[in-house]
């Protein structure tokens, strides 16, 4: 099953590590650090152009670590995820 980020952005539910929601995370150090190395090792992914929201850690090919920014907010992400809406025909 998969987890419908925006902008025909998917990834597989069970890659998800967390959903986060930036407001609340961002005002912390470490929080702003990780996105910091995240970003200048090129494992953000921009979810539109809207202003984000919330980010998403999921694991990626090869086991790096991937960041989602997405202008959903957390609980819309939440609930996609809990509706189990996609599901893989493999």
């Amino acid at each position: 099953m998969y987890l419908h980020l925006g902008q025909n952005v998917m990834v597989r539910r069970q890659d998800v590590i967390g959903i986060f929601d930036l407001d609340n995370t961002t005002w912390s150090f470490r929080t702003r650090r990780f996105l910091d190395r995240a970003e200048r090792e090129g494992q953000v992914i921009s979810v539109g152009e809207d202003l984000p929201r919330s980010f998403v850690l999921a694991n990626g090919q090869g086991g790096e670590v991937k960041v989602y920014l997405t202008p959903l907010s957390p609980a819309a992400l939440a609930a996609r995820g809990a509706r189990n809406r996609f599901e893989s025909f493999f």
